[in-house]
């Protein structure tokens, strides 16, 4: 029998990950360290969990975020079943209730006999007798950074990530806000707190004036472009916040028939709506000043926070000098890169790589040349970015269409519609996905069939 693969960490990519190698026969390692030692930002032990916000990202039909979740489902992806089985509303968008999430993932990866679960920290890596796949996570421990270092033969890379503050519904008051998404698609799944300019200015100045929590050790502080703290966007300047996670574009108050001039939105957290997170409201200021300054916002003068806003620290690895587009390291073959380690920001994108690391690890495990998904899918987007962006200066990237292959320059001259060429790109994606997906069943002398997810 097979040496069992190696999964370090069992967040979004490794639990993924994991999945993948047993749905091919292939047994599993799978080690977590929590609860033996916690983080900064997790608050259980199971699987999986959410720390940021419970959002997935839109999905709408023919959107970048939504052609990597399709592609996904179609490679038996478990995460993305236990997330349409565990979603909430959210508009256009799919978000999960994210104890149940994490529980659903938990309990099936727990039940399934050819995983292994290890609760401890890893320290080492066997990079020739080991087939192993490091998804450890942005908050990869000190020890295993200073080991992955030894591997690398560099430095490790790292920005700085924030978490939203969490609002209990009951204290939210009701008459002062009121219920929509975004140009009206979806239900209006939204609570929308509406802000005259008087308003935003004064809670504008209140933040450009908030005591930020001391920096300490964190010098050059490097943060993640789209997932800027409120504090930083507000220093670039006045409207800066009205054209970002403040902006009314499209959220007309039904109750006066006018747009607001700034609007703070906040997503249902959980099945049971008892707590909402202000979206994109991630910062690092003091407990004491967000209290002060969140209860400026019309709706949360009263409000109890169930969790303030917070900073925590993201390590990544240089993907372009590292990485081959399998994922696995150049130098060591043996060992795959996934999740947020690798390079990719957000929840999607983490799963998405442990799905590809799992798939190419398991090849690995039954001695099949793993191949490299095509360039014009979400996932070869991915990886292309992953090990082909500049190195100098690498940063995380989410799915976006700009990291997608564009359609040949005949198509883009006779089709000028921007919907109609999404829609061209998607359809291409699928197509390409099926037959790299079909390519590997046919070398896999184990038979693995991919096939929807079993689910113990």
């Amino acid at each position: 029998m097979n040496k069992p693969v190696r999964i370090i960490g069992a967040g979004l990519a490794g639990s993924e990950a994991a999945w993948q190698c047993a749905r091919r026969g292939i047994a599993v390692e799978l080690f977590e360290m929590r609860p033996v030692r916690s983080t900064p930002a997790h608050q259980t032990s199971n699987f999986a969990e959410l720390v940021c916000s419970n959002s997935l990202k839109s999905d709408t039909e023919n959107t970048a975020p939504w052609l990597l979740k399709e592609e996904m489902r179609r490679a038996g992806s478990l995460l993305i079943q236990v997330a349409r089985e565990t979603s909430v509303p959210a508009g256009h968008a799919l978000a999960v209730d994210r104890q149940k999430f994490a529980e659903a993932v938990t309990a099936a990866i727990e039940r399934e006999p050819l995983i292994y679960v290890v609760r401890e920290e890893v320290t080492a890596i066997d990079e020739n007798n080991a087939i192993t796949i490091i998804a450890s996570g942005p908050l990869t421990s000190d020890a295993l950074s200073r080991e992955i270092m030894r591997l690398s033969g560099s430095e490790q890379l790292y920005f700085y990530d924030s978490i939203s503050p969490i609002v209990e519904a009951d204290s939210i008051d009701m008459t002062r806000v009121y219920l929509a998404a975004r140009y009206d698609k979806g239900t209006a799944d939204y609570i929308n707190c509406p802000m005259t300019k008087e308003e935003y200015d004064c809670f504008l100045d209140a933040l450009l004036e908030a005591q930020s929590v001391d920096a300490k050790d964190w010098e050059n502080l490097k943060y993640f472009e789209s997932c800027l703290p409120i504090e930083e966007i507000a220093r670039r300047g006045r409207d800066t916040l009205r054209f970002g996670p403040m902006k009314p574009v499209g959220l007309r108050d039904p109750r006066t028939g006018r747009t607001p001039y700034a609007v703070v939105q906040m997503r249902q957290e959980n099945l049971r709506a008892d707590s909402y997170n202000v979206v994109g409201f991630q910062n690092h200021l003091k407990y004491g000043e967000q209290a002060r300054l969140l209860r400026l916002i019309p709706g949360l003068e009263n409000a109890k926070f169930l969790r303030y806003g917070q900073i925590h620290r993201n390590t990544y690895i240089n993907g372009p000098t590292l990485l081959r587009e399998t994922l696995q390291m150049k130098r060591h073959p043996n060992v795959l890169f996934a999740g947020q380690i690798s390079g990719v920001e957000g929840y999607v994108e983490s799963i998405a790589t442990g799905l590809i690391a799992g798939i190419h690890a398991a090849a690995k495990a039954l001695n099949v040349e793993p191949v490299a998904p095509p360039r014009a899918t979400a996932f070869g987007a991915l990886v292309n970015y992953i090990c082909h962006a500049e190195a100098k200066n690498f940063q995380p990237a989410n799915i976006t269409f700009d990291l997608l292959q564009p359609l040949d320059q005949e198509t883009r001259r006779r089709i000028r519609d921007k919907k109609q060429r999404h829609a061209l790109v998607c359809e291409r994606a699928l197509a390409e996905l099926q037959e790299w997906l079909e390519e590997f069943h046919k070398s896999n002398p184990a038979g693995a069939a991919f096939v929807s997810p079993r689910r113990p």
